[in-house]
């Protein structure tokens, strides 16, 4: 079991939740069971490229990205990155 941390702009899509405790064996999985997944990926099944994800305080795109293992992992943060101009 990993607890997911979304960003509090995805909360009003979550019933106001934040947190979620979820078993999955990859972080791809564990963001897809999520009940803001849609928000999270693009078109093609990518993450969208205005999130950062970490495992347990390293960005998991250094680790394989949807594909990294969450054997032993206690936490998935979501973070929106801003941007504009």
């Amino acid at each position: 079991m990993v607890q997911v941390v979304v960003p509090s702009v995805l909360a009003d899509q979550a019933d106001g939740r934040r947190c979620f405790d979820v078993q999955a064996a990859t972080v791809g999985e564990a963001l897809r069971a999520l009940p803001v997944a849609d928000l999270l990926f693009n078109e093609r099944g990518e993450w969208s490229r205005h999130l950062n994800v970490f495992v347990d305080g390293t960005d998991a795109r250094e680790r394989g990205g949807p594909a990294c293992p969450l054997a032993g992992a206690r936490e998935i943060l979501v973070v929106a990155m801003l941007s504009g101009g």
